[in-house]
């Protein structure tokens, strides 16, 4: 599947603060990944650190948080985690399942879906 670049409003928790960012549409990437220095400056604070998997193949310790994720007008609460300040804004596939977002490839857009549950 190709890559496509999708609105994503982030919050802090409370709703304060927040900003919109076109964010690369990304179901590899388990959490969304967000520059560190946006997330500080809506408030989100690291809660922990993760450890990651690159594709690459080098593992990673990365910081986490938590914020409102608001994709086509639902929102969320997701973790995020912290990235490089160069590196791209990332929607990953628990922000998604979370909103009940599927991707289209083909359309290349964000669609509702079913969720499962057994």
């Amino acid at each position: 599947m190709g890559t496509f670049n999708w609105p994503l409003r982030i919050s802090s928790m409370d709703g304060e603060r927040s900003r919109e960012i076109d964010a690369t549409v990304d179901t590899g990437a388990a959490y969304t990944t967000l520059p560190t220095s946006l997330l500080l400056e809506i408030g989100v604070e690291p809660r922990g650190k993760r450890r990651f998997l690159l594709a690459d193949g080098r593992r990673i310790e990365m910081d986490y948080g938590e914020a409102r994720a608001s994709v086509n007008g639902e929102d969320v609460t997701t973790l995020v985690v912290f990235g490089e300040d160069e590196g791209p804004a990332l929607l990953g596939a628990y922000t998604l399942e979370g909103l009940a977002l599927a991707v289209d490839p083909v359309e290349q857009r964000l669609v509702p879906t079913h969720l499962i549950m057994y």
